[in-house]
This record gives C-alpha cells, structure tokens and sequence, in this order.
C-alpha cells in the first residue's frame, strides 16, 4: 500500500514518511524471511526441486530487483555470461536465485560506486551435469582476514557496526553457505581491506547435451551474419564495453 501511496500525488513530507514506511517494510520482509529460512535449514526441512528453468530467466530477475538499487547508488551492475554456459539448466532456479539475490545485494549494499559485476563460466564435467562458477566482484569496502574467518558463521557480519550502519541479521551468507552446499558446491570470498570483495560459489546442474548442441548451432548461424561487419561498442562505463565487445 506504501509503494501505491507512493504514486499519487504528495508533499514533501508525505512522500518522506510513506518512503519510510516501504523502507522499514522492505526490511522486517527480508529479516522474516531470512529467520525462517534458517529455521528450515536447522529443522532439515529445506528441500529442492528439480525441473528445467532457463539461466537467462533468472538473470533478468535479479536485474528487476536490483536495477534501480544499482542506479540510485550511481553503481554499474554488469553481467558476464560466458557463451559456453547452457542456456537451459535443471535443478532449483528459486534456490540459486536466492544465492544470487543475497550476494548481489550484499555487494551493492557495501559499495558506494564503481562497479558490481557478476561473472558466470560453466565446468561440462560430463555430457550432462553442468558445474556452475559464479563470483561476485565489487569495489566496496572489503574486508580483513579476521572478518573472512567469520563470514559465514549464522549472525555474524564483519563487526559490530557493520550492523548498525548497513543494517541486516547476519543470516544472508549462512544460508547462502546451506544452499550452496545443498545444490552441490561450494562458497568462498576473497577480499582486501578498502579494495573490495570478489564473493565465489558452485553449484551443479543437469543439461540436455542436444539442447545445448542446437542452441550453439542457432547462436553460430546468428553470428555468421556480422562475421564481416564492423561493430561499434558505445557505453560510458570501460567495465561494460569489454562484456558487450567479448
């Protein structure tokens, strides 16, 4: 009711308490939500699925949730999908979207500017399963060894006024670290004090090798069309260009 208050005409004090109000629901939704996602994770009741779902698809979620995050902190959200990664997955697309979602989060709501970008690259371990490496690069205020150690403990953030300032409950990597872990992989990070953090997970899929075979075979042909043609790459931002020129 807040974001529809939200669209009407207001003034300026109306307009500030109503975005209060979004901000403040906004953040006890995310710390319900995470409270009982632990709670099913310690219960064991957290389950998968398993059903095809399109990485694409997913990526434009997060885009929607993030894009105008991104924008308002004056922050280039970039994504770079290597071209060998099947375009169509099986397993749990809600499950790595809430992976994706905490960590995309957690690097803008770290950062002040420059740029977030999310890097994908596939491992074919066979003719079909599918290892995922996804990492997460942002240019936020990084971290000490010390703090690393304890990144993934449940309730813990970086320091004590970590959460004062930035706000959360310190759940959001202890879950990522259980649905990692449940969809086969593994999560890490790797960070310098003042010079951001690159956040690393795995995560296995199944994928249908013919599948895959006519959409290489589609991509080629489309392709083939500019082999000849020269192609001007215009974006403001040096991190894009090289994403849209590779």
């Amino acid at each position: 009711m807040s974001h529809l208050a939200l669209q009407t005409p207001l003034d300026a004090r109306q307009r500030n308490y109503a975005n209060k109000i979004r901000m403040a629901s906004d953040g006890l939704l995310h710390i319900i939500n995470d409270i009982l996602d632990f709670s099913k994770i310690e219960a064991g009741k957290m389950q998968l699925e398993s059903r095809p779902f399109k990485l694409e698809t997913v990526f434009e979620q997060i885009s929607n949730l993030m894009a105008l995050r991104a924008e308002s902190q004056g922050i280039e959200l970039a994504y770079n999908i290597a071209r060998e990664v099947p375009a169509v997955l099986v397993g749990d697309a809600l499950r790595l979207g809430q992976i994706l979602t905490n960590l995309v989060s957690n690097a803008l709501k770290f950062s002040s500017g420059g740029n977030v970008v999310v890097c994908v690259e596939p491992n074919l371990t066979d003719k079909t399963h599918c290892e995922l490496h996804v990492s997460i690069s942002d240019e936020g205020i990084g971290m000490t060894p010390e703090q690393i150690a304890e990144m993934f403990q449940p309730f813990t953030q970086a320091d004590a006024s970590t959460t004062r300032r930035f706000g959360g409950t310190g759940l959001g990597l202890a879950i990522c670290r259980h649905l990692v872990g449940m969809l086969g992989g593994r999560i890490w990070v790797e960070s310098e004090l003042g010079q951001g953090s690159t956040f690393h997970f795995t995560a296995q899929f199944e994928y249908d090798v013919d599948q895959r075979k006519q959409g290489v075979a589609q991509l080629a042909a489309e392709l083939a069309r500019y082999k000849e043609r020269p192609i001007l790459v215009v974006d403001d931002n040096p991190v894009a260009r090289l994403i849209v020129q590779h």
